[in-house]
């Protein structure tokens, strides 16, 4: 989301323009999809994953820009809000102590920056939502220095021609008017990335919608915002609402949604692009010089710039993505459902098992989306949104079932498979998998912590306010033992 941009205004020539080459963009791609040009002979995985900024006090920290210079990283890039920043991990294969590479990375990569930070003042923070975030942290006012912010934001508001209402029932409900996308910046995620062959795409994204809702039941830590105790996973339904381009007419006539799961399994990635082509206007018609059929027929790889960036402001939950990489092109599936957080161990726990299933269900002979309607996944995915580690999901020749029973029962296991065909050590699977399991067997995941240590807090006389910043300053100490959330005792 952070690229760089330079103009600050569309002609109608620039959109018509941007359509024609992301038609051609198309074009390009089925040609190198049928002339199998793609490079899967050593599939990497990477990890993105989005931090907030918070002062002494547990406030936000409006600060991205400094910490970031104060770091002087290069894989720590900005986000939508002045107190979020992002962590790119450098890609690598899962095989060969893949997973403890990537945690080491992460760890030792966030401890510096957290050293850095901590100069100023700032702490940095892996969690799903900001618990101590009030609507005046989320105006114009706060969005970060990237141009693309800005610009993204007139251009969502343009199609809308009104402001965002967001309206969000669980325990307790929130209603608010936005005049700007800045609540989105509240939405701190993990995406985990798959490299993968054109002709395994299609089963590895419909395996991936088919346990987007086990995985956020799971992974669930964002049960409050803006003061309120909402669903186990709040980042959800704010996401989906804070960036939709839609007035209240469109939805009613059943425009879709830029923030969007889907409506059928696909056969091919090409479904996808040439989905988000023909439903979705372009936010952003920035146009190359590039004519990639032209650059196809000299022998070279074409860059396909206005289909990834119209690609990039289409939010699936599971996104196709597109790249190219030491002159050689590559597929991969972007997993977003995740939020970020608890911990860097638990986020290797949760990658582990999103990659060791997807594996496993893509390869079975015969496949668990035949098995299922697309409405089912979708419904799975809402429950688990809703209810975390609590939700009950459907499952093929199981019916509704418990997420914590299904996984222990069968999930688990095929995860394990999976995972030994990524040729992953026997011991990374049994640590990062027992910790699934622990959670399961303890129904005990960042949405339960943290709803539990603020009811303490609250009976124990805290208001509110209180309560919340009480609990995110355990929630950081907690976060830096690199223990996993199950361990953590409610206090």
């Amino acid at each position: 989301m952070g690229t760089e941009v330079d103009a600050q205004h569309f002609t109608r020539e620039d959109r018509k323009l941007h359509r024609e080459k992301v038609r051609r963009g198309l074009d390009a791609l089925a040609r190198m999809l049928t002339e199998s040009r793609f490079d899967a002979d050593r599939p990497l995985a990477g990890l993105e994953i989005e931090l907030n900024l918070i002062d002494a006090d547990c406030e936000p920290a409006m600060r991205n820009v400094d910490v970031l210079a104060a770091i002087a990283d290069p894989s720590f890039q900005t986000e939508l809000g002045r107190f979020n920043i992002e962590i790119n991990v450098d890609p690598r294969r899962l095989a060969e102590a893949g997973f403890t590479s990537f945690e080491e990375s992460v760890r030792k990569s966030l401890n510096e920056a957290d050293d850095r930070a901590e100069e100023m003042d700032t702490r940095i923070v892996m969690i799903g939502i900001l618990p101590t975030l009030r609507p005046e942290h989320v105006t114009l006012d706060s969005v970060s220095e990237n141009a693309r912010y800005s610009l993204l934001d007139q251009q969502v508001f343009a199609a809308r021609g009104e402001d965002l209402e967001i309206v969000i029932d669980g325990s307790e409900r929130l209603h608010m008017i936005s005049d700007t996308i800045m609540p989105e910046a509240a939405c701190t995620s993990t995406q985990v990335h798959l490299q993968v062959s054109p002709e395994d795409f299609s089963g590895y994204w419909n395996a991936a919608q088919v346990i987007a809702g086990i995985q956020v039941a799971l992974g669930a830590n964002s049960p409050y915002l803006f003061g309120r105790e909402l669903v186990a996973e709040s980042r959800i339904p704010l996401f989906e609402q804070s960036t939709d381009t839609r007035a209240e007419e469109l939805k009613t006539q059943g425009v879709r949604p830029r923030v969007w799961f889907g409506e059928r399994w696909i056969t091919s990635i090409f479904d996808l692009f040439e989905e988000n082509s023909r439903y979705f206007s372009a936010l952003l018609p920035i146009s190359s010089d590039e004519d990639p059929l032209a650059v196809l027929d000299g022998g070279g790889v074409p860059q396909l710039d206005e289909l990834r960036l119209h690609n990039g402001t289409v939010y699936r939950w599971n996104r196709p993505v597109y790249d190219v990489s030491g002159g050689a092109p590559h597929l991969r599936v972007e997993n977003r459902v995740l939020p970020a957080g608890p911990t860097v161990v638990d986020t290797m726990a949760n990658a582990a098992f999103f990659a060791g299933l997807v594996r496993a269900l893509a390869s079975e002979d015969r496949p668990i989306w035949s098995q299922m309607s697309f409405q089912a996944a979708n419904d799975n995915f809402v429950a688990g949104t809703r209810h975390g580690i609590h939700a009950e999901v459907y499952w093929p020749r199981v019916g509704q079932v418990r997420v914590s029973e299904l996984v222990v029962r069968k999930l688990l296991p095929l995860a394990a498979d999976g995972l030994r065909a990524w040729e992953v050590d026997q011991s990374e699977i049994d640590r990062l998998l027992g910790i699934i399991e622990q959670r399961c067997l303890r129904t005990a995941n960042g949405a339960t912590w943290q709803t539990g240590t603020v009811a303490a807090r609250e009976a124990a006389g805290d208001s509110r306010s209180q309560a919340l910043h009480g609990m995110l300053s355990q929630y950081v100490d907690r976060m830096h033992s690199n223990q996993p959330v199950h361990t953590w005792e409610v206090s």
